[in-house]
């Protein structure tokens, strides 16, 4: 605590005060251009995106791009132009995803200014904010609770100032800072204000790069994409061998012409290649991202969609979540006959003495705006951890203690007070009416004693009344349809949240967490049973957090508070709002701009869109890797053509994965996530690739039997052609269900397309199909319509097989 020097003059012209005597004035206006003239600036670039290079990068320069280009390259001068779609159809994937990627990378842009840290700095004796890029060296920053520190400095001015280090330090209790001592970057205000003069500035600051790190948009560390590249690994890996064997059996063995071996070389390579994959889960990433924006949610790092969808349990701050920011005072009850005109006076003295209100005191301000003249000799902010503020004063003429000092404490009744008093038994009754109640206590040591609490004499209960957001009840009711636990985490009262929860439809045990165990199972085996839990110490919130974690769940954690920032940092998922402190901005995931809790369900259907759309056509890809690549051995062990030109396959594969693919990662899917990607996918595409493997080679070899002469091999391979785009056509049946009218009328036009190829003239030549007789097309949808019923009837037994 430290002593405040009142008598601050007033500028004639200026509205404000200006500092007093001795106080620091910050730099002039001189000074700031002579420093950026010498480049003494903040200049880290503080993104929210990848840049338009990096996107075109990532985009382009890619294994699959560069196989994919080679083998285009090649096509282009010994095959028709039809035999290099495939090409063509990779440089408009590309552009679709650097497209998708730019827009959101604009959305990000623009919510990322909205929700910028703007630090308040003083020059020339006046405070304004500016941007974190416009600091200098030099310059004097103030701060207050829930401030993030964003250079490092030296402090100028303290007032009880209390600085929380542990995201650098890793030690969790607040360090009191003096005059003097320094302060670094990447730390945040816990209680107290203050200033500070900027000492390392850009690059040379502590967390300079850590935070530049953690700000920017990103499209890795998530199961799902790094089970798209563990996938990718094992494709690579069978690839080439396969596509070795390929070259030397149509190349070497079998005697061709050149060009038509190479062609079909080419065209047994390329299916085997998932392009696609990559491109639609980044499109729907991106797409994802430009949706929420629209509501106002800044997504600071991408996985952070997909990690939410996963959550099981959510962890809520009552104040600022299921409440809004504001109170009302709606009762003062003196206690012990004292009078309440003076209980009014004190309350607004200390209304006065707190530079920084939070909004408990904020009402109180309100309703009792008049501090009578009292002058504030020191003060002692509000504190998560103590859960109580305080100031002395030196009262004014007639108030009945004429010029006598006095010292006062404003803070939760069960805490200021001994178990047992009789105010806390009114207290209870108030609290379980949903209302908040504050003690005010006047005490007998001095302010900065460690015991200032001992002895207190309480004077009256303040009663608050919260305000319930309109949507919270709504958006807890989402959570519990989706078998979500919601767990509300206050520093308030037990049974005052408790009664709130109950107003808003939640029900469970409320539990005081002062009496859960200390160690992390006997915590976790509490938690699961509670569902309300008040008087949560900042430390008490972080380690709940780790506990529920430990039990594998995935958590989830909103706040807005400085109180939260520890356990929002530690949960899987970290979500704040807009008007939240800074701190809670800078460590969360994601942002709720417009500070609505009713924005959660979105993103959790986003993410359940991007994850179950992306497994669904993630089969699709790998079924046809997978019937490529057994083809390809099946090929090589017969020592025949390669059945297809890369026509063909391009044909098929826009027909039963690229078109429809696109159109299913973009539907809504509210099915909730589940783990493990990379088998959920590969048990359904690899018996649906064998099958239709097998189906395939098999007409294709009865169709070499059946048809002899010159030309023959086009009729093979038209019948072979036939077997396997109505095996994949069942494919996409089955992926598309559960059917609405748009997915069965998305099924039946690819499947018109493929017939109308077939009718048309000029299709049919184009793409070198053209069914011969009626025997062995009959016979080549036969084999196929008896691996669809074998595909039908192991998809529906592999759930049993491989529970989920």
């Amino acid at each position: 605590m430290t002593h405040i020097d009142a008598g601050a003059e007033l500028d004639p012209v200026h509205p404000v005060p200006l500092p007093p005597a001795g106080r620091a004035v910050g730099l002039t206006a001189a000074e700031v251009a002579e420093r950026v003239a010498r480049g003494e600036v903040n200049d880290i670039p503080v993104r929210s995106s990848r840049s338009t290079v990096d996107i075109v990068r990532a985009n382009v320069f890619t294994r699959f791009n560069a196989i994919i280009g080679v083998l285009w390259l090649i096509m282009l001068f010994v095959a028709p132009i039809q035999d290099s779609l495939f090409g063509y159809v990779i440089l408009a994937n590309t552009g679709i995803g650097i497209v998708q990627e730019w827009r959101a990378k604009k959305t990000l842009d623009s919510l990322a200014l909205i929700g910028e840290v703007r630090p308040k700095v003083r020059r020339d004796g006046v405070a304004a904010e500016v941007s974190t890029s416009e600091i200098v060296l030099g310059d004097l920053i103030e701060i207050g609770p829930g401030d993030k520190i964003v250079v490092d400095g030296a402090c100028v001015e303290t007032d009880s100032l209390e600085v929380d280090e542990s995201l650098l330090t890793g030690e969790a209790d607040p360090v009191v800072k003096q005059p003097g001592d320094p302060v670094m970057s990447g730390s945040f205000v816990v209680a107290g204000g203050g200033a500070f003069t900027a000492t390392k500035v850009g690059r040379e600051a502590y967390a300079a790069q850590l935070a530049e790190e953690a700000s920017r948009f990103t499209l890795v560390q998530s199961e799902l994409r790094s089970g798209i590249s563990t996938i990718l690994k094992y494709v690579t890996w069978m690839m080439v061998p396969t596509a070795i064997g390929l070259i030397i059996s149509q190349l070497v063995v079998k005697d061709n012409d050149f060009k038509d071996s190479i062609a079909r070389t080419v065209g047994g390579i390329v299916p085997m290649v998932p392009e696609g994959l990559v491109l639609l889960t980044s499109v729907a990433f991106a797409i994802g991202v430009i949706r929420l924006g629209r509501q106002q949610c800044l997504v600071q790092e991408l996985p952070a969609i997909e990690g939410l969808a996963r959550v099981d349990t959510v962890c809520l701050d009552k104040t600022g979540t299921l409440t809004e920011g504001g109170m009302d005072v709606t009762e003062l009850r003196p206690l012990d006959g004292a009078d309440e005109s003076y209980v009014r006076k004190v309350l607004g003295a200390l209304g006065e003495a707190d530079t920084r209100p939070n909004a408990s005191l904020r009402a109180i301000i309100d309703a009792y705006p008049n501090g009578d003249g009292w002058r504030c000799t020191g003060a002692m902010p509000f504190s998560s951890a103590r859960k109580y503020s305080g100031a002395s004063f030196r009262e004014g003429e007639g108030d009945g203690d004429d010029g006598a000092s006095s010292t006062w404490l404003l803070g939760a009744p069960d805490v200021l007070l001994d178990d047992g008093h009789p105010a806390l038994a009114e207290t209870e009754r108030l609290n379980e009416e949903g209302l908040r109640v504050l003690l005010l206590v006047r005490a007998e040591r001095e302010l900065d004693a460690e015991d200032v609490t001992h002895g207190a004499r309480p004077i009256a209960l303040v009663v608050l009344e919260q305000r319930l957001r309109p949507d919270a009840a709504d958006t807890l009711r989402y959570f519990d349809e989706q078998n979500v636990q919601a767990k509300v985490i206050s520093g308030d009262n037990a049974v005052s949240v408790g009664a709130v929860a109950g107003k808003l439809g939640l029900s469970g045990e409320v539990v005081d967490a002062r009496r859960l165990p200390t160690e992390r199972h006997g915590m976790a085996d509490a938690l699961d049973a509670g569902t309300v839990f008040g008087r949560v110490t900042p430390q008490q919130k972080r380690d709940m957090v780790g506990a529920m974690q430990s039990k594998g769940h995935t958590v989830a954690m909103t706040g807005d508070g400085v109180n939260d920032v520890l356990a929002l940092k530690d949960a899987d998922i970290g979500v704040s709002m807009g008007s939240g402190s800074e701190a809670t901005r800078a460590v969360a995931q994601i942002v709720l701009l417009n500070n609505s809790f009713a924005t959660l369900p979105s993103v959790v259907a986003e993410g359940r869109r991007v994850i179950g759309n992306i497994t669904r056509v993630a089969t699709l890809f790998l079924v046809k890797t997978v019937y490529s690549v057994l083809l390809a051995v099946l090929v090589v062990c017969w020592q025949v053509e390669y059945p297809f030109l890369p026509r063909h396959l391009t044909l098929l594969s826009t027909l039963t994965i690229g078109v429809p693919a696109f159109f299913l990662a973009l539907a809504p899917n509210k099915e909730r996530a589940k783990p493990d990607f990379v088998r959920r996918v590969m048990r359904y595409a690899i018996p649906g690739g064998v099958l239709a493997a097998v189906a395939t080679f098999v007409t294709y070899l009865i169709a070499r039997h059946y048809y002899t002469g010159p030309g023959s091999l086009d009729a093979e391979t038209s019948a072979a052609t036939l077997t396997l785009f109505l095996i994949s056509m069942w494919v996409l049946a089955i992926i598309a269900r559960p059917y609405t009218w748009w997915r069965l009328a998305l099924v039946l036009s690819m499947g018109a397309g493929f017939l109308l190829v077939l009718m048309v003239p000029s299709l049919q030549h184009f793409f070198a199909l053209k069914l011969v007789g009626a025997a062995m097309p009959w016979l080549a949808v036969g084999i196929a319509a008896v691996a669809a019923v074998v595909l039908e009837f192991l998809w529906r037994r592999v759930d049993r097989l491989l529970p989920a």
